[in-house]
């Protein structure tokens, strides 16, 4: 799925405005989604096993409120400054799933509707006050705001589902990570052959790329008699972590995914004539 469509609901905007803070959404983007959630749920829980549920969450917290402030300090889109953020975002987005369960003890059957309300929240007020979902919006620091309030509700959402899948439904891990890969192929295809509206699809999708991701980095994680490859959360994270690296530096060198003018929902200028009176011919 590619960014065009998604312009398609958006009003238009002036033509001279902030640059985009978000990426062109390519097959780049889909792909490094994925990694930052299969990282962020290993390194969650190898920071919790190490340092502690409580210490790892401040260190968490603090690494993710960083990273936002980095975030909005920069006037436009800098592909190591916003997947840091995402990467950031993943990984206190698994510690506050996790410590609704773990810590407070609520079941995944109920954490999951809670997180798909707040969602919902998130999206009714960002509509109300912007009028429009679309990614290729974000130029003011409001709409940035409720992006990144949205990213980290579907990063936490994400978590909860594929762990109620996994654990709650015994469906494991691996499985887990094959019901989503299937789903996540809904939104492309209900777009392309249905009609789904581009916004819709997006974030449709973009969702069901945390379980999908986070499914699978813990299969890899988890002992065999979990159903694992058993190779452990600070291997898996290296090598996430590594792949992650690799093509956000790609991405930072060949600028494949920064939008451009018009990618960014702009209007184009219209002919001078077109916008002042002409003088009348005598």
């Amino acid at each position: 799925m590619t960014t065009a469509p998604l312009r398609q609901n958006a009003p238009l905007a002036p033509a001279r405005h902030a640059l985009s803070k978000v990426p062109e959404v390519t097959a780049y983007f889909w792909i490094t989604k994925v990694l930052t959630t299969g990282m962020g749920e290993a390194a969650s829980d190898f920071l919790a096993r190490v340092l502690g549920n409580f210490v790892a969450v401040g260190v968490g917290g603090l690494a993710f409120v960083a990273a936002l402030v980095l975030q909005f300090s920069v006037r436009r889109y800098v592909a190591w400054v916003y997947w840091t953020a995402i990467v950031m975002v993943s990984v206190f987005g698994t510690m506050a799933a996790d410590a609704l369960h773990v810590g407070l003890g609520v079941p995944y059957l109920i954490s999951t509707p809670f997180f798909m309300v707040a969602l919902a929240v998130i999206f009714a007020v960002w509509y109300a006050t912007e009028k429009t979902l679309s990614i290729h919006s974000i130029h003011t620091r409001r709409r940035e705001a409720f992006y990144w309030a949205t990213v980290l509700a579907t990063f936490a959402l994400g978590t909860a589902a594929g762990d109620l899948t996994a654990s709650t439904f015994g469906l494991g891990y691996l499985a887990s990570g094959i019901l989503f890969a299937v789903v996540i192929a809904v939104p492309a295809v209900a777009h392309g052959r249905f009609g789904l509206g581009a916004i819709l699809a997006f974030w449709f999708a973009y969702i069901i790329t945390r379980p999908l991701g986070a499914s699978f980095a813990d299969w890899m994680a988890v002992d065999r008699s979990r159903g694992g490859l058993n190779l452990g959360l600070g291997p898996v994270t290296l090598v996430w972590t590594l792949a992650i690296l690799g093509f956000v530096g790609y991405l930072a060198v060949s600028r494949k995914d920064v939008q451009t003018d018009g990618d960014a929902g702009t209007a184009p200028v219209p002919p001078k004539d077109s916008v002042q009176h002409r003088r009348p011919r005598r």
